[in-house]
């Protein structure tokens, strides 16, 4: 680990050279250091590193922790955040924290100061920065938003240094601006976490009196905290949309997330609007026993299954499929705000799901349903469409109910975009229509996210109103989209090539792309084979626009057709399912 003669002579070689004052020096830290349970520890457990460490310092202090579960749900289990606490002891506070966090992320990474990067047992879970003087190295803070680009978590504690007193009770120094930057640049949410302890008196004393004592003494304090319990309590994500304002002052962010933080200590909202937290992961094992009883409608040619399944109770599949809906749709600026994405139409639709047996992990998932029993009258819920779109009462849309299966609610989750795990659903979607042939259309509504500028909007929906115009069936949105007076631009609806291409470079100047959806299911059939009945706006979804499109199968054009409904795009059942 370190011995303090070590210290003096790389820190204070001037004592050094006294060997009078070198002599009494090293006997004085000796004991404040408590070298020889340092070195005996070390010689204990040499072969320790990363987690596996600091659990056992954690058992050698004997410290314990807690927080509520509720709490420890807002921790995302995937996808790039930086979270920041405060540093009340300046040691153990933050092994635990370190403990807490990797209980949801393996992939945590420690911002760590000259102090922190001195434990050479964490060093692959450390990333340096100089808090204190500054200058960090540009290689030091590119791998820090490298991890973050690679969806990683980050943890840093804002003050670099141990809390001190003040009239407020024990708090933080000044907090540096880093790990805003940070935040900033990698457009990551940020999530605070509050640490309820605190050093004896001694210590608090002696720091007001001379300060570079009092940090002498941390390691005595921390043998202090023996037997300790430590209390964490964590706030709620705060999404970059929630601090991106540049009117504020940087500095004046950094307060006030100061501020946030220690109102979460003391049970009070904070300042930035917060999102509240996806549910933990299903257990894997559970997940695989249940997938197996579904449905089984082939596998991929890279060993990926597709699976159709029907609502059961106390299914964890379900639970899954919500929390994954809930992911993906936050990725894009939509979600329901809940732990779940689940809802009362799911009981009574069909679910079809992409299984990476490899990893136990649901890719993604469609929902829907078949159009003539959810339109009857005395059906549970009715279709979901039918909460955005007004069908009426008389029988205009009774061909496209009688023949129809309505699809929604389709996700793919964030860390296989990119992939061809869309694809794959729209072939396992293919494959249920080989073996339940009854259906010639297929409608329901397909989102575009609010977070778009105005502009974009309006062109989206310009564009495909003019393109592909309402047929097959009759619906009027509830909440009408509204388009601005002042258009971008007008499309005239003679070549469908040349201003597609004109609508993705207008997109493309605002940093905005077509839909995946909206150009996926426009290119499946034959011109007059897709119409756009409608488009709608959305209060329950973060106000996104969804269109309502209808497909004919009949009028699929030959290379989908062969895509999607040819018998060869899936392997047949490696078993047949129970």
């Amino acid at each position: 680990m370190f011995t303090v003669d070590e210290v003096l002579n790389k820190h204070y070689p001037q004592v050094a050279n006294n060997p009078l004052l070198f002599r009494s020096l090293s006997f004085v830290l000796r004991h404040l250091l408590h070298e020889r349970e340092i070195i005996e520890f070390g010689e204990t457990y040499p072969h320790y590193e990363d987690i596996d460490f600091v659990e056992q310092v954690l058992e050698y202090f004997n410290i314990s922790y807690s927080t509520r579960d509720v709490e420890k749900e807002r921790i995302p289990s995937q996808g790039r955040v930086v979270i920041i606490a405060n540093h009340p002891i300046g040691s153990l506070d933050a092994l635990a924290l370190i403990k807490l966090v990797s209980e949801v992320r393996h992939d945590l990474k420690v911002v760590a100061n000259q102090m922190l990067m001195a434990i050479e047992p964490l060093h692959d879970m450390l990333l340096p920065v100089n808090n204190m003087q500054g200058g960090t190295p540009k290689q030091h803070l590119s791998a820090i938003q490298e991890h973050l680009r690679s969806d990683g978590a980050i943890l840093i504690f804002p003050a670099g240094e141990v809390s001190r007193l003040r009239p407020q009770g024990v708090r933080d120094t000044l907090w540096h601006s880093g790990f805003l930057r940070i935040a900033r640049q990698a457009k990551s949410p940020i999530l605070p976490v509050y640490i309820d302890a605190k050093n004896s008196p001694l210590f608090y004393g002696v720091s007001m009196v001379y300060k570079p004592l009092a940090t002498a003494l941390l390691v005595k304090e921390m043998f202090k905290q023996r037997k300790k319990h430590l209390p964490m309590r964590i706030g709620e994500l705060i999404p970059f949309e929630s601090y991106q304002q540049t009117s504020i002052a940087l500095k004046d962010q950094v307060k006030l997330f100061k501020r946030h933080l220690y109102r979460i200590g003391s049970n009070k909202k904070g300042i930035f609007d917060t999102q509240a937290p996806v549910a933990m992961p299903e257990d894997r094992k559970e997940l695989s026993r249940a997938m197996k009883q579904c449905e089984h409608l082939g596998h991929t040619s890279d060993g990926q299954s597709i699976y159709l399944y029907q609502h059961k109770n106390c299914s964890p599949i379900m639970r899954e499929i919500g929390r994954l809906r809930e992911i993906a749709f936050r990725a894009v600026g939509e979600g329901t705000n809940k732990r779940r994405d689940i809802d009362q139409y799911d009981t009574h639709y069909y679910h079809l799901i992409l299984w990476d047996e490899s990893n136990l992990e649901i890719v993604g998932a469609y929902r829907f349903g078949d159009a003539e029993l959810l339109s009857k009258q005395d059906h549970p819920t009715g279709l979901y469409s039918a909460t955005l779109f007004d069908y009426g009462t008389d029988d205009s849309n009774a061909v496209m109910f009688g023949a129809g299966l309505e699809l929604g609610r389709s996700f793919v989750q964030p860390c296989y975009w990119g992939k061809r795990s869309l694809d794959y659903l729209w072939v396992g979607i293919g494959a249920f229509l080989n073996r339940y042939p009854k259906y010639r259309y297929m409608f329901g509504a397909v989102s575009l996210s609010n977070a778009y500028p105005q502009p974009a909007k309006d062109l989206i929906v310009q564009f495909y109103s003019i393109y592909f115009p309402a047929k097959f069936g009759q619906a009027k949105s509830k909440r009408p989209y509204q388009m601005s007076q002042d258009a971008l631009y007008t499309f005239t609806g003679k070549d469908y090539k040349s201003e597609f291409t004109q609508l993705k470079h207008l997109l493309a100047n605002m940093g905005v792309n077509v839909p995946t959806l909206y150009k996926q299911y426009s290119e499946l059939s034959k011109t007059g084979g897709v119409a756009f009945l409608d488009f709608n706006v959305d209060p329950d979804f973060n106000d996104c626009i969804d269109g309502l499109v209808v497909v004919d199968l009949e009028a699929l054009t030959p290379k989908k057709k062969e895509r999607y409904l040819g018998a060869t795009q899936l392997k047949p059942e490696l078993k047949k399912s129970a």
